[in-house]
């Protein structure tokens, strides 16, 4: 059971004219490294939608549990940095030929079950690059998934490129957590809620560091005595689209390959880019 809230935001994507209240969505990031962190996510009682990392331990079957909780899972699409942070399993590069870059997507997308849409982990390098941006959005375009550029820099072409494919996307207003302590991150929630108010809907991103999450815990419920309902990514899309349909009917559908799942992971390990992110990297 959602919160009340919560309930009518997802009430309003089907039932209209009703006045929407001001909606938020967050976005957890970093997903499938953090397992009891994870796990109390996944069990908050709110339309969270949670992005996952390709490969990770916990990702295969957190998301499972994630759907069946009634939460909305995208990939979190590792992609190269300004600053040349190791990426993990599945990195995109700008040094990949179209072929190789095209199918590490797809595997990726393969290895989480249910996932219904993409945002980019890091990325600050390759966001802003018109042609490996085209080569995401084009094989995006196959399939019923939407996009959230993370803007981890503010020159991304990213949401341009996928306006130019007709991909559904959003971009994210703020980020909650770069800061991790109870009162940083209260300044971001109400910054968060401000945009939302105002203009009527805002989309957050998060982690799932232990000050997000307790924080989270605490100040959701709140929110129905502030007149805020929380959303997913799909339901604030709709909510911002008059509610039109999201996605043409001969789109392919997304088939997993299970011997994905068993990728080594072991260099990754080693490395420590499996390892929960201890800040928000670029």
């Amino acid at each position: 059971m959602l919160g009340g809230m919560a309930i009518l935001a997802a009430a309003m994507v089907s039932a209209q004219p009703r006045q929407t209240p001001p909606t938020i969505a967050i976005i957890i990031d970093d997903m499938g490294n953090a397992g009891s962190w994870g796990e109390r996510l996944i069990h908050l009682n709110y339309p969270l939608t949670l992005s996952f990392l390709p490969f990770r331990p916990f990702t295969h079957e957190q998301a499972i549990e994630a759907h069946g909780l009634g939460k909305e899972i995208m990939l979190h699409m590792p992609m190269a940095n300004t600053r040349n942070l190791p990426l993990g399993a599945a990195g995109l590069t700008p040094n990949m030929d179209e072929v190789t870059f095209t199918r590490t997507l797809l595997h990726a997308l393969q290895s989480i079950p249910y996932v219904q849409g993409v945002n980019n982990h890091m990325g600050s390098l390759l966001t802003q690059e018109v042609r490996p941006m085209d080569w995401v959005m084009e094989e995006i375009s196959r399939y019923p998934l939407y996009f959230v550029d993370s803007r981890t820099i503010a020159t991304s072409v990213a949401a341009n490129v996928a306006n130019q494919y007709q991909i559904p996307n959003l971009s994210r207003d703020v980020f909650l957590d770069d800061v991790q302590t109870e009162q940083a991150i209260d300044v971001q929630f109400k910054r968060l809620l401000d945009i939302a108010r105002k203009d009527g809907t805002a989309v957050a991103i998060g982690h799932p560091h232990p000050a997000t999450v307790e924080y989270l815990e605490q100040h959701l419920p709140q929110l129905d005595a502030e007149g805020i309902a929380v959303a997913t990514v799909s339901g604030l899309w709709h909510i911002r689209n008059d509610n039109h349909v999201m996605f043409a009917s001969h789109k392919e559908a997304i088939l997993p390959n299970m011997a994905l799942g068993q990728i080594d992971m072991s260099s990754t390990l080693r490395s420590g880019t499996a390892r929960p992110s201890q800040a928000r990297l670029n």
